[in-house]
């Protein structure tokens, strides 16, 4: 085993020296911290909570931002826990993010809300672009930017992952071992959804066929030199909408939750973004994770299955799934109500020291 290992490791020194070979490599270590100006956050802010604008760049060499949130008498001669938080999928750090990142902050850890690649104000082109490779990157560089904080404990540090990026959550903590404890919320396997549609509705032929749709629209963005994007929650729903699509416009159509960088809120996609995901399964490795986990998900929610059939997959006695009663999906976002935040707190007290 040892032998191959080294082997292994021998292999990939020898390529990522060739690839370099002659060549500066890339700068990585670019972190900037700045007061937050103009405030857009959506969600009730807590004056207690300081907060500050980051910048930092992932292993693509792209900028990312984020919020640092800082606990109430916060020390910076002290070694802090510390949480990275993502999400929903097409969100930004100003939405359901930065509210999970300062109510965690409120309870002690140092925690970062942060906009994934090619979206809110991160950098990366083309925009509204998704990848299950580079967005699973995005969580590790946030490990990278924590853990170089002096008041940061690098062996201290966990993520949230919500709505899509609950699923590219796991998909960090199976290959990023630095990761310590991961929680995610009303989860959705988004390799799942796009290569089988809701309830894994889409058969082999439905499948081609929006494959077929999917190259047809990739060759006339092309053709057109610009990328087309989906649009993302209608302005206005038909009365007979599914009562999750409804669900999804209460929040982010509305004041509860609109905000103009958002993809949800907006315009949407890049409309070719489901090529990465359809034949890329990003949790096939999700049972060799070793850290803790806790699965959380509304006992109403549409898409409760994903964390029911994810969880399945884990393995050890420090992985947990929670059903929360009467929540839908979009409960999860900023219900206080609903939101198990003391469980979340003792889980990370418990895995993260």
């Amino acid at each position: 085993m040892r032998r191959k290992l080294i082997v292994g490791l021998a292999l990939f020194s020898m390529l990522g020296a060739g690839i370099i070979n002659g060549q500066e490599s890339t700068n990585l270590k670019v972190i900037t911290m700045s007061k937050l100006a103009n405030d857009t956050r959506v969600f009730a802010i807590d004056p207690e909570i300081s907060v500050q604008g980051v910048r930092f760049k992932n292993r693509f060499g792209v900028e990312l931002a984020g919020h640092l949130y800082l606990p109430q008498n916060f020390d910076a001669s002290k070694k802090y826990a510390a949480i990275a938080v993502c999400g929903p999928f097409g969100a930004v750090k100003e939405q359901v993010s930065g509210l999970y990142a300062q109510e965690m902050a409120r309870r002690g850890f140092v925690t970062m809300a942060f906009d994934p690649s090619f979206t809110g104000e991160s950098e990366g082109q083309p925009r509204y672009v998704a990848s299950p490779d580079i967005n699973t990157e995005d969580f590790s560089a946030a490990v990278d930017f924590l853990s170089l904080l002096d008041f940061v404990d690098p062996d201290r540090v966990g993520i949230i992952g919500i709505c899509g990026w609950g699923g590219l959550a796991l998909n960090a903590a199976a290959i990023d071992t630095r990761i310590k404890a991961t929680v995610t919320s009303t989860m959705y396997d988004m390799s799942r959804v796009n290569a089988n549609g809701y309830f894994d509705a889409m058969d082999d032929d439905a499948r081609y066929e929006l494959k077929q749709q999917l190259n047809t629209q990739r060759l006339e963005d092309a053709r057109n030199g610009r990328y087309t994007l989906a649009g993302g929650v209608a302005d206005v729903l038909p009365d007979d909408a599914p009562w999750f699509v409804k669900d999804y416009h209460a929040y982010y159509k509305t004041k509860r939750g609109y905000h103009k960088r958002s993809l949800n809120s907006n315009s949407g996609w890049n409309k070719t973004s489901a090529l990465s995901f359809i034949n890329t399964p990003q949790l096939a490795y999700s049972d060799e994770i070793r850290s803790a986990v806790l699965m959380i998900h509304g006992e109403k929610a549409h898409s409760r299955y994903f964390s029911e059939d994810a969880f399945k997959k884990l393995r050890g006695d420090n992985k947990e799934l929670l059903i929360i009663p009467e929540a839908t999906h979009v409960d999860l976002y900023d219900n206080f109500g609903k939101i198990p935040f003391d469980k979340i707190e003792l889980f990370f007290h418990d895995y993260l020291k």
